[in-house]
């Protein structure tokens, strides 16, 4: 019962300490956490993604799709995501 108490308030303390870090250390954070729950990565999965990347890039290249402003794009996030009732999105569209 005790280890039950303890662990909300370590994950507390770790959550104020990630906070304290700057923005490019916090989203450096978030990547590692993320992979780390992620099963070990299949090659011909990430070769794949790699040719997709490179198909879209060429075509963003020679006009072949239309663009949105990165602006546009999160104010439709935001606006998509105000119902959203997790706290992790409401503090995304507070900025």
């Amino acid at each position: 019962m005790k280890e039950a108490t303890l662990m909300p308030m370590k994950v507390k303390e770790i959550e104020e300490a990630a906070l304290r870090l700057s923005s490019h250390e916090r989203a450096l954070l978030v990547e590692h956490l993320i992979g780390s729950l992620e099963p070990d990565e299949d090659p011909e999965a990430e070769r794949s993604w790699i040719e997709e990347a490179e198909r879209r890039y060429q075509d963003y290249k020679a006009g072949k799709v239309i663009t949105i402003p990165a602006e546009q794009v999160f104010k439709d996030a935001r606006l998509k995501l105000k119902g959203c009732q997790s706290i992790f999105f409401q503090r995304l569209i507070r900025k």
